[in-house]
């Protein structure tokens, strides 16, 4: 656990014990807080990955500059934590709203990674936007959780919720305590807008590192044509699908598997 002191804000970051594969970037998603555990430094990967995390700007531990945020200035944050850590370059997964991130840190620093992992993720543009999370913001707490987790896997339908009345009130449950430290309205907003303007999708044909692309056949937030619109820009691209919505590397035991092996081979 440190603070890395970037030129523009002091950021928090930890790192898992080294592995034989050597670091692994992780950028994570939206409302990210290193403080809710399990998460990425919990993961599979850490068996085999020192992997490397951080919370956001306006995020968790991390600084909360004034002004409003934007999607360049996510991605040079991640450069500039390479800078201060001393590595030139380094394989990269982004997860969700930090695939995003990923994407831009590729398009603007393309010498800073070795190996590109885009999981549930979007281009914006004419591959498709992921779902306007800033749009949910207005609602109380009980009814954002409730419309996250139908929007996170399009099989909780009312008639499933009906039929699984039980279930589901443990998976609402289950929502809210790994939201242990929620951040701050305001800082969260600058981030879910910065969000709404992200658009890659005329740089991505420009990518040529390897890339891994995966998805959940049943992700609202970043849906399968979305990543399939990925892929058909990114020539040396896999793309895999598995049985799962927007948390699908927790919901299919494959994808984890497939994701390590990719790695290290």
């Amino acid at each position: 656990m440190t603070i890395i002191s970037t030129k523009d804000l002091d950021i928090y970051l930890e790192r898992t014990t080294p592995r034989e594969h050597g670091p692994l970037f992780y950028i994570g998603g939206t409302g990210g807080d290193l403080r809710n555990r399990p998460n990425q430094l919990d993961s599979p990967l850490t068996e085999f990955f020192e992997v490397i995390s951080y919370d956001q700007r306006g995020l968790g531990q991390t600084s909360k500059p004034s002004g409003n945020y934007s999607m360049q200035q996510y991605a040079d944050d991640a450069a500039n934590i390479l800078d201060e850590l001393n590595i030139e370059k380094i394989p990269v997964m982004g997860i969700s709203f930090g695939g995003m991130v990923a994407q831009e840190l590729v398009k603007r620093h393309p010498d800073r990674v070795s190996k590109l992992v885009l999981a549930c993720t979007s281009s914006g543009g004419e591959g498709g936007s992921s779902y306007p999370l800033h749009e949910l913001e207005s609602l109380d707490a009980e009814k954002k959780t409730e419309a996250s987790i139908k929007i996170n896997d399009l099989r909780m339908t009312e008639e499933w919720i009906e039929k699984n009345h039980s279930l589901w009130n443990t998976i609402k449950e289950e929502t809210k305590k790994r939201q242990t430290h929620r951040a701050d309205p305001k800082n969260l907003m600058k981030q879910l807008l910065a969000r709404k303007e992200h658009n890659t999708f005329s740089s991505l044909s420009n990518i040529d590192i390897p890339v891994f692309l995966m998805g959940g056949k049943y992700d609202g937030i970043a849906p399968m044509s979305n990543m399939e619109a990925i892929h058909k820009e990114i020539k040396n691209s896999k793309l895999n699908f598995y049985e799962g919505g927007h948390l699908f590397l927790i919901q299919d035991k494959q994808a984890f598997k497939d994701l390590t092996h990719w790695l290290i081979s």
